[in-house]
């Protein structure tokens, strides 16, 4: 500055850089940009199914694009992917009486599952060493357009990496023998006398901790597990006697021909009814449980949620009211929603509650399904449904860990057998599978820029056996950030609206800004970034870019919390990046704010979406031109 105190900018239409005219250039915003599309392609049973990468097929229109690669990437048994869940319930975080119980589960279901088929033991072997073991959240990065370390959730995926890697372990068999054998003793040192559980050392016995216990006990031996059940057996006249004095209350208080079901009241029936020819239960006992099988049968429309209601239903149809149980899942059925690559699901209100966890509630419906209709149809669906859950986000809990492995193994397609892999053609080119991975059948072609051709944007599958599988394409280009199209073909979606904010005699409001719209040096701009999802997602990074002509309002990074949304906004220099850990679905609305700082005209910048544990899912808009005055 010669004494005025600034200095005069101008913006160049060829890169979107600024310049000051006498001192050289400042730091460029390239003007072409690195762009990475993505095609999900589900497809369930055997059969073809034929996708079109409409971009890719236009590809030929635009002179400034550069092809840099294309990922094709195939998953033939994604069922495999919740067994590699299995070590999450090995090791214990804390000492709790549940998680010391996830393990003795894990190591029992983990038995069961090697001696059941040598060739699936076999698999976990050809995993060591080998990129399978990988956390999802640790490939891929090229595609991505992020790296790992870049965001909040690296130690999630070295956790994520190190668990996988511990599955050997639960596949020797002298490892097992005793974790089992150390699993065992510890719960039978932290079983109370009265035979509840509590739920850390030292605390009260718990009965929901307790129901919790014995359902595992249960379902073990239900699947055919060898398993020792004395501990359950012992906890039995303690969650009897926990029935018997709610309905001595409900008798003092003179309540008994009121509704007096809930949710609690429904998981002792149901555990209670795996064991009724183990332990007859006592006069006191067996009037509590004849008098809430009455209650299940009348007021099961009471239980808001569908787990408990499930729940009952297992119950009634164990205790022999095999009709009133049928009812209950002719009213689930009725309820639920059918879709062609989501299977069934049910679009229940998110909840806090241990009865709203969607995991364990989708494997009870497989549960009910199967054990009550014999309905193979609706557990083949519900099945699809919790398979593609676990494409796209971690399970959180042990509990919910432990229920999804029980509910996949449960009846239906042997989803873990058979080695028939899917088939993929791109142009009517069928690409030949190598390096293959154990168990999954995962494979990778990479296509590089020469070979790249519009009518690679053809895809087929052929699948040639039962059970849900999936592919993607990942197709990465350079082009001009003005000849952007926005992209939309993966059910995560993304718009991206510029707002000018003004003052007006009746407050600030939002003025709509078309593409070209002139604005002034000093304006605020507001971004409105809209996502849709049809399917919840875990570590979804949304990036909003910046043009070069603007500055963020807000420039302090921190946790933020919206819409029952939690996620980490920070920001850098060319871009505002929200990193969010669970995207349930639905649509979701993001804002940030910049001020115009330089006269010229450049472009607003693209905003961009991707979910990191599966990167077929993404999204991207286009770009806004403005041309800015003084």
């Amino acid at each position: 500055p010669d004494g005025a105190g600034f200095l005069i900018y101008q913006v160049t239409a060829a890169t979107g850089s600024i310049s000051d005219g006498e001192e050289g250039w400042l730091p460029e915003i390239p003007r072409r940009v690195l762009v990475t599309e993505s095609l999900a392609m589900p497809i369930r049973n055997a059969g073809e199914k034929s996708f079109e990468f409409e971009k890719l097929r236009q590809s030929g229109s635009s002179e400034s694009l550069r092809h840099q690669f294309l990922d094709v990437q195939v998953v033939s048994r994604p069922a495999w992917y919740a067994v590699m869940a299995l070590p999450y319930l090995m090791e214990p975080t804390h000492p709790s009486s549940d998680f010391v119980f996830s393990q003795y589960y894990a190591n029992a279901l983990a038995r069961h599952i090697a001696t059941s088929d040598p060739a699936i033991a076999r698999v976990f072997e050809q995993w060591k060493n080998t990129p399978a073991l990988d956390s999802p959240l640790q490939k891929n990065d090229d595609i991505k357009g992020i790296l790992l370390e870049e965001t909040p959730w690296l130690r999630d995926g070295d956790d994520e990496a190190a668990a996988r890697r511990r599955v050997g372990q639960l596949f020797d068999r002298n490892t097992m023998d005793d974790q089992l054998a150390r699993a065992l003793e510890k719960l039978g040192e932290m079983q109370r006398e009265d035979g509840l559980w509590p739920w850390f050392p030292g605390s009260p016995g718990s009965e929901h901790t307790t129901l919790n216990i014995v359902t595992g006990f249960a379902r073990l031996r239900h699947l055919g597990v060898e398993t020792d059940i004395t501990p359950a057996l012992q906890a039995i006249p303690a969650l009897d006697a926990a029935l018997t004095r709610i309905h001595r209350q409900l008798i003092d208080v003179k309540r008994l021909d009121q509704p007096n079901l809930t949710p609690l009241i429904a998981h002792h029936l149901y555990t209670r009814s795996f064991f009724m020819r183990d332990i007859a239960p006592d006069a006191p006992a067996r009037a509590a449980i004849d008098y809430f099988t009455g209650q299940a049968r009348q007021h099961w429309a009471n239980l808001g949620s569908r787990f408990p209601r499930a729940q009952a239903a297992l119950a009634l149809h164990r205790l022999g009211h095999g009709d009133d149980a049928k009812l209950i899942t002719r009213s689930l059925r009725e309820n639920a929603v059918v879709h062609d690559e989501l299977g069934m699901f049910w679009n229940d209100r998110p909840g806090w509650f241990w009865w709203q966890a969607p995991i364990e509630s989708q494997a009870l419906m497989i549960e009910a399904f199967r054990e009550i209709d014999a309905d193979d149809e609706a557990v083949d669906l519900c099945q699809v449904w919790l398979i593609k859950q676990k494409q796209t986000h971690n399970w959180p809990t042990s509990r919910a860990t432990a229920d999804a492995i029980f509910a996949l193994l449960l009846g239906g397609d042997d989803l873990l057998t058979g080695n028939d892999l899917m088939r993929i053609s791109l142009g009517g080119e069928t690409l030949a599978p190598a390096d293959v991975e154990a168990g999954t059948g995962f494979y990778q072609h990479r296509i590089p820029a020469a070979d790249i051709r519009p009518e690679l944007g053809d895809i087929t599958l052929t699948k040639t056996d039962a059970g849900v599988a999936w592919a993607s394409v990942h197709w990465q280009y350079l082009e001009d950030i003005g000849n952007i199209t926005p992209h939309n073909e993966t059910p995560l979606t993304l718009e991206k609206s510029l707002f000018r904010r003004i003052n007006t005699d009746a407050g600030p409001q939002l003025v709509a800004l078309e593409n070209g719209t002139r604005v002034s040096v000093g304006d605020e701009l507001v971004t409105r970034v809209v996502v849709r999802t049809d399917r919840a997602m875990d570590y979804v990074h949304l990036k909003d870019n910046r043009g070069s002509g603007a500055e963020p309002v807000n420039v302090l990074s921190g946790y933020r919390w919206q819409d029952r949304i939690g996620y980490y906004e920070t920001t850098r220099d060319t871009a505002t990046h929200f990193f969010i850990d669970h995207l349930p679905p639905g649509t979701h609305v993001f804002e940030s704010s910049v001020r115009i700082q330089h006269a010229g005209t450049w472009q607003a910048g693209h905003a961009e979406i991707r979910c990191l544990y599966a990167p077929e899912f993404s999204a991207h808009t286009a770009s806004t031109h403005l041309d800015v005055t003084r």
